[in-house]
């Protein structure tokens, strides 16, 4: 430090001499006066170019003058003053011979004492902050003496209501720690408690200015108050703000670099540090993840000795381990691994906040942590499952659960098949116990996801187990439960490929299961085509032939449960699926088919079942020759189909669901006649006891039903009428003349058609002088009907008549000429007899 010399003596003597007169008007009561002083004093020492020897001097001489002027009334005279004082303590070279005097006074006009601010213009605050800011740079340890009075300053100001003395303060404080760190802990943990209360402020530059002056307040304090600053550090990972994010990531990389007793803190500041690895913007991410290293890389060299043999042979990825993802460092896996317990329970928790934020952040965070613990995750697997299951079964963010899916993946790269199976079927068994009983299936899938094929594969028949039990696939319709469950069985063919070929039978039972219970389209598409991805992974050429593989089988397992089906029993869903999809095939299998039907038919078990399993038939008789009866094997047992199926569900009883069933049954009845399924020998040796039961359906209050009973006479009549005995063929007129009357339009349409194929049916063996009063009453009702209000009837009626007239001409010419005056109009009796006369022979 440079001594004042004799010269500078004399001139600054010589300038505090011109001085004189400027000093007294500082005490003058007009303001103006006063400011013109305080403005010569500055021209004739800060801006005249004296040495700093002499300004030393002077300053010292003036430095009381000036510090009073610090509590001048006028704003500009007190402005002039603090910025006077700068430049002095800027030029001197002894800038800290003005600390007893400039400290005290800063204490004052910034109400550090207790009192209120003293200074009330902002601007002069924010000035005299720039100042003390100043001296701190310049005076440096000298202002050791002076820690209380510092403290008590910074306190005040970094809760001042000006943002920007705010900003300033936090400023001082970080070059005053820096300047004496070995007193600035001391007093170091007062500053926090204002900090945290600067730190949410609404300006975005205050709150970084705030991290970096808590940074500079825990790395040169005694630490005791990490606690009280974390969770605010923490919170500032959600701001809005990146530059805020930065900060929070700088001061917390610099910790663990830095801070004496950064071991003690490893597990608090790492997940502050990795949660910036996951940032939104570039650049943090980029910061964070090379000041990770340089921790990692600083703590493999500091503990080089206790991590020597992993250094040497562990250096090595993982097999599995996740492409395009860079494996960090020895030392940052360690890190990981040695504080992982006391991570998990803070992570559980988080994952369950109120906040949305917190839970995306924290699940980003957990993702990344088990990338550095790898294979260690196995002694905290039971935890990290019961946490995914939570999140999975009641976080409704989706950015969320997908985190923590991405997490469970790496459980599945890092964690041996054998151990997070041996607990996670577990979970998927017991799920019945929980509300949300997919959340272990959509962890499993994700789990599988993550590992190999060939690992899986020694374990396939345990997994195809599990998920084919009635209790896991059959047991919940919910959408999002039968969803999870495809995705399980898709993950295995994904990974497993032709593997998967020794747990086909078990994965079609899945498959089939989730096409049965599902109510979305969508999702039952998706499963045929899992279906179809099982058949190309065994090389087979379609889906039928998957089902000709398992079909003994399939029907087998639905069998075992058969006599204990009703209507709400997946097993009749599961039986549409598989006779539907396997097309052909089905048609080898009739044998073991119809005792399921049989059973499932008869007329003891529940209705609705009965009614489902009727319409589902219908469907595939209507195309015989392609599905039930693509062998020939349907219609050997058709007759014995008939008679012990068909047929005793024809039979009346009361109520509304006795009707429905008939009605279908009616409807298997006619799909059985049209498709082909029964022939014209075996619908002969059957008509006596088919034929009443279809006359009686002609009465059924439905019009389906009625409908249905006149298509199924006459589909009888065109394949079997000819080879009737007349007495049988007089049995059926009367109730099909009857339904001409008919509430339906349609219904007495096919009952026209019906009598005209009857009376095609005739035979020579029929004699109409035998059956003359048969004839004789068709004629009567069908010449009734020729006067139909409606036209196309009587058209219909005229075809019909027409085809009698080949039976018996005469007896008709008789009852037409009887009735044709009592008609509304003769047209249509003399159109018949014009036809009567023209076929009759000359």
């Amino acid at each position: 430090m440079a001594a004042t010399t004799a010269e500078d003596k004399r001139a600054s003597a010589e300038v505090l001499k011109s001085l004189a007169r400027h000093l007294n008007c500082l005490n003058e009561d007009n303001k103006t006066t006063r400011k013109r002083a305080l403005e010569a004093i500055k021209r004739e020492t800060i801006d005249s170019g004296l040495s700093s020897g002499v300004l030393q001097e002077v300053f010292s001489s003036l430095l009381k003058s000036l510090l009073k002027c610090l509590s001048d009334p006028m704003e500009r005279c007190r402005e002039t003053a603090i910025l006077m004082m700068g430049d002095f303590i800027r030029c001197v070279p002894r800038p800290e011979e003005s600390l007893p005097y400039f400290i005290p006074c800063v204490v004052l006009r910034l109400g550090a004492g207790g009192e209120e601010v003293v200074e009330p213009a902002e601007e002069l605050r924010l000035s005299l902050m720039e100042v003390l800011t100043l001296t701190v740079q310049l005076c440096g340890r000298n202002l050791a003496p002076y820690l209380d009075d510092m403290i008590k300053i910074l306190q005040r100001t970094t809760i001042d209501p000006f943002p920007d003395v705010k900003r300033e303060s936090c400023k001082c404080i970080v070059n005053f720690g820096k300047c004496v760190p070995e007193h600035f802990h001391m007093q170091a943990e007062s500053l926090i408690k204002p900090l945290m209360q600067t730190i949410t402020h609404q300006h975005s530059r205050v709150r970084v200015s705030v991290i970096e002056a808590t940074g500079t307040v825990i790395q040169h304090g005694p630490g005791k108050s990490m606690d009280d600053v974390l969770s605010h550090l923490a919170q500032r990972l959600f701001d809005d703000s990146p530059q805020v994010r930065k900060a929070v990531t700088v001061v917390v990389g610099d910790w663990l670099l830095h801070m004496r007793d950064r071991y003690s803190y490893f597990h608090k500041l790492v997940p502050l540090l990795l949660s910036s690895v996951s940032d939104e913007i570039p650049e943090i991410r980029l910061l964070a993840a090379d000041l990770w290293r340089q921790t990692g890389a600083q703590w493999e060299k500091e503990n080089e000795d206790d991590i020597k043999d992993k250094m040497d042979f562990l250096l090595t990825p993982p097999p599995l381990y996740p492409a395009g993802v860079e494996r960090p460092g020895l030392g940052c896996r360690e890190l990981v691994v040695r504080n992982l317990g006391r991570l998990l329970p803070g992570i559980s928790r988080d994952l369950t906040d109120w906040l949305e934020p917190t839970r995306v952040k924290t699940s980003q965070l957990l993702s990344v942590l088990l990338l550095h613990a790898e294979d260690h995750c196995t002694q905290h697997l039971q935890a990290l499952l019961a946490t995914l299951y939570h999140v999975c079964s009641h976080d409704a963010e989706r950015d969320v659960v997908a985190n923590c899916l991405e997490s469970a993946k790496l459980l599945g790269t890092f964690v041996h098949p054998e151990v997070f199976l041996k607990l996670m079927l577990e979970h998927v068994e017991s799920s019945s116990a929980s509300s949300c009983p997919w959340a272990p299936l959509t962890v499993l899938s994700a789990v599988l996801g993550g590992c190999s094929g060939p690992l899986l594969k020694p374990h396939l028949q345990q997994i195809a187990h599990t998920l084919s039990l009635p209790d896991v696939c059959q047991e919940y319709q919910q959408v999002q439960y039968l969803e999870q469950l495809l995705s399980c069985v898709d993950v295995l063919l994904c990974q497993c490929g032709s593997d998967c070929g020794s747990i086909s039978l078990q994965l079609l039972q899945v498959l089939v299961t989730v096409q049965s219970l599902s109510t979305e389209p969508l999702l039952s598409d998706k499963a045929l085509e899992s279906v179809q991805r099982l058949c190309k992974v065994q090389g087979l050429a379609s889906v039928p032939e998957l089902y000709r593989r398992h079909m003994e089988r399939l029907l087998a397992w639905l069998s075992a449960t058969v006599t204990n089906w009703s209507s709400y029993s997946p097993q009749r869903l599961q039986l549409q699926v598989i006779v539907t999809q396997s097309g052909p095939v089905i048609g080898e299998f009739v044998p073991q088919l119809l005792p399921l039907l049989h059973s499932c038919l008869h007329p003891d078990r529940d209705p609705e079942m009965r009614l489902s399993i009727f319409t589902m038939l219908a469907r595939l008789l209507l195309d015989a020759v392609n599905t039930l009866d693509s062998q020939r094997c349907f219609s050997t047992e058709s007759e014995r189909f008939l008679r012990e199926v068909l047929l005793p569900n024809l039979v009346w009883h009361a109520g509304r669901t006795s009707a429905a069933i008939r009605t279908s049954a009616l409807s298997c009845l006619l799909a059985t006649l049209h498709g082909g399924a029964i022939t014209p020998g075996q619908l002969v040796c059957l008509e006596e006891k088919l034929t009443p039961q279809v006359l009686s359906a002609l009465e059924e209050d439905s019009q389906m039903a009625r409908l249905l009973a006149c298509r199924s006479l006459f589909t009888m009549l065109k394949l079997i009428g000819p080879s009737l005995h007349p007495d049988a063929l007089n049995k059926i007129y009367p109730d099909v003349l009857k339904r001409l009357d008919d509430s339906s339009e349609e219904v007495r349409a096919v009952a026209l058609r019906t009598l005209d194929l009857w009376l095609s049916s005739l035979s020579k063996d029929y004699n109409p002088q035998l059956y003359r009063l048969h004839l004789e009453l068709l004629f009567q009702q069908l010449l009734l009907h020729l006067d139909d209000p409606d036209a196309a009837t009587q058209e219909r009626v005229l075809e019909v008549l027409k085809t009698g007239s080949s039976v018996c001409p005469a007896l008709l010419k008789k009852e037409v000429e009887a009735v044709r005056d009592k008609q509304r109009s003769p047209v249509y009796c003399d159109q018949l007899l014009q036809h009567i006369n023209s076929d009759s022979p000359q």
